[in-house]
């Protein structure tokens, strides 16, 4: 009897569930047509809301599984502090936005609660598959697909979009692109920016550390599956707390897009041009942090209110850099830099911690600034007289030094690259192709990879067997699996860019070049000619997206890989290369 009843209510609360997505596509989607609707939205939500709290009590009631009594008591408790806001928001707003505000508060919590089910759900379908690299792959795809379907409804766009390009936009946004076939600033509205937004943020995180956050916070437990799948996203070496490292990776995200966000906004308080300043900051933050690019500005930041606002590049160059080193490697400087603080002031030793900064952050760190220092120099050396001239010493330093920041997956631009010199744009290719670094919001083939395979050739120069580097020798997987990326990474450019010259013949080679590289990098920087593209060349591109954020290597790793120990080895042979 008992069990009848826990299937009757699972059955009517997942009834209830898709109600509530029906309801909220139904909302959203289709806002500004439906005006009757409208009209009585308030009693629609509360209805809704009460349905779900009576539902949860009565799963929490009848249920006999503790982490699952966790989760219907968060539920509630989301429902009730909605309900109670709506109740406020209500009493204290004017006869005039009384039940604006109280529709505001309802969708706001719907949406949080939707999410706590949606977390609930990709849980559950963690722990029957056990394959961390297809959850990983497959969390990307289903959530561009969603999006793609988000972005064709009807108050998402000013005047329609075709799937094709709801599509192209919602991978480029979950893949931290960046690259645009319609004007997100006009072709798209204040829902479609926001849905846009998300994507961006679910994309630069990994739905999968997201879960995971939400899992910790509510102390649901966790599975060892579910730690595989999370430690694969965040590139820890093994699973001791893997868990808390994905709440720190949440919690530390959005508090720098937060500082980010705060900052962007006082930089361009003066801008008359910029509307609604607080949205665009956030915006802003979190595509910068993200790598992403995105921008709700048509010329991105080459307007002309901005072209001179150093002050706010300044602070997307960090927020760029911040995000492109890779969380592993910014915790281990954190903490770092913590214990030189703790050896100076309460131990009283001025002297730096021995073996705290990994050898792994130390090269990430150096090759970065290496990248961004010659990039510095030689877009100052080439443009200074060229795409440049015009601006004074500190305005040039500012422009080549975002040039060099933003081709590192970044995918801003403050001066239409089309415009640079053909030596600026080939070095930009290089960067691009080079990337971020291992474990963070960016793509490429990353700076570990470049380092090793830089360091390789010396090693072999050398006539040793290994990378010695810092009293450490480098294993020969790494470098293995270095070159192994950087091969695929050609091949598959290679491929797509004889694809893309086949369907668009009247372009040139340079021309498409720039935009595969840009795609495959995830860095979203363009020479004008994406938005023209034919829809073949688009979903070629949609593909080479998909594959430079996932990493084709991990998915063939994660599709061919056998846990299978050999007790034989076979002869080795030479092979002669010149």
């Amino acid at each position: 009897m008992f069990k009848n009843l826990s299937y009757t209510l699972s059955r009517i609360y997942g009834f209830v569930d898709i109600l509530l997505i029906v309801f909220l596509v139904f909302d959203f989607g289709y806002e500004n047509r439906i005006y009757d609707f409208v009209d009585h939205k308030t009693l629609y939500l509360t209805l809704l809301v009460v349905l779900l709290i009576v539902f949860s009590l009565l799963r929490l009631k009848y249920s006999n599984k503790p982490a699952l009594k966790r989760v219907f008591k968060a539920n509630i408790l989301v429902l009730t502090l909605t309900l109670i806001a709506a109740v406020i928001a209500f009493i204290s707003g004017d006869e005039y936005r009384r039940l604006y505000n109280v529709n505001f508060v309802m969708d706001a919590g719907l949406i949080i609660y939707f999410f706590l089910r949606l977390t609930g759900l990709l849980r559950k379908l963690y722990s029957l598959y056990y394959n961390p690299t297809i959850l990983f792959v497959g969390s990307f795809a289903v959530v561009g697909l969603l999006g793609s379907f988000l972005l064709l409804l009807p108050s998402a766009t000013t005047h329609g979009i075709s799937f094709t390009d709801a599509l192209f936009t919602s991978v480029s946004a979950v893949c931290v692109t960046g690259l645009i076939v319609v004007d997100t600033a006009t072709d798209f509205t204040f829902m479609g920016k926001t849905v846009i937004l998300t994507l961006i943020q679910l994309g630069g995180i990994g739905m999968l550390t997201f879960t995971s956050f939400f899992a910790f916070f509510f102390k649901q437990g966790t599975t060892f599956r579910e730690g595989l799948s999370v430690s694969a996203f965040v590139e820890s070496d093994g699973l001791h707390n893997v868990m808390r490292l994905a709440m720190r990776v949440v919690v530390f995200t959005l508090g720098i897009e937060l500082v980010g966000a705060a900052l962007i906004y006082y930089s361009i308080s003066d801008i008359n041009s910029i509307k609604n300043k607080v949205f665009f900051s956030i915006f802003h933050s979190v595509s910068a942090f993200c790598n992403a690019g995105f921008s709700t500005l048509s010329n991105g930041l080459a307007e002309p209110a901005l072209k001179k606002a150093y002050a706010f590049q300044w602070i997307i160059m960090h927020l760029i850099i911040l995000g492109g080193l890779g969380y592993a490697i910014v915790f281990n400087s954190i903490r770092y830099f913590k214990q030189i603080v703790v050896n100076s002031v309460a131990r009283r030793r001025f002297h730096t911690p021995v073996r705290v900064l990994t050898l792994n952050s130390k090269i990430v760190m150096v090759t970065t600034a290496i990248l961004l220092t010659m990039g510095l120099i030689f877009f100052f050396c080439i443009e200074s007289h060229h795409a440049f001239e015009g601006n004074t010493l500190f305005g040039k330093i500012t422009a080549a030094g975002f040039t060099s920041v933003t081709t590192r997956t970044a995918g801003f631009n403050t001066y239409d690259f089309a415009s640079l010199s053909m030596p600026a744009i080939l070095f930009a290719i290089f960067l691009m192709w080079i990337g971020a670094s291992p474990g963070s919001t960016g793509g490429g083939i990353k700076t570990s990879t470049i380092a090793l395979a830089t360091l390789n050739i010396f090693s072999l120069a050398k006539g040793k067997d290994h990378i010695e580097l810092g009293g450490r020798k480098i294993n020969n997987q790494s470098v293995k699996r270095a070159f192994a990326i950087i091969c695929i990474s050609l091949i598959v450019i290679g491929i797509a860019i004889l694809m893309i010259l086949f369907f668009e013949k009247k372009l040139s080679l340079i021309k498409v070049a720039f935009e595969v590289f840009s795609a495959f990098s995830t860095v979203g920087l363009s020479l004008g000619v994406t938005a023209g593209l034919s829809m073949s060349s688009k979903y070629v591109l949609i593909v080479v997206m998909f594959l430079g954020r996932i990493g084709l290597l991990n998915l063939l790793i994660g599709m061919l890989k056998k846990l299978q120990v050999y007790s034989y080895e076979y002869p080795e042979e030479n092979i002669l290369i010149n």
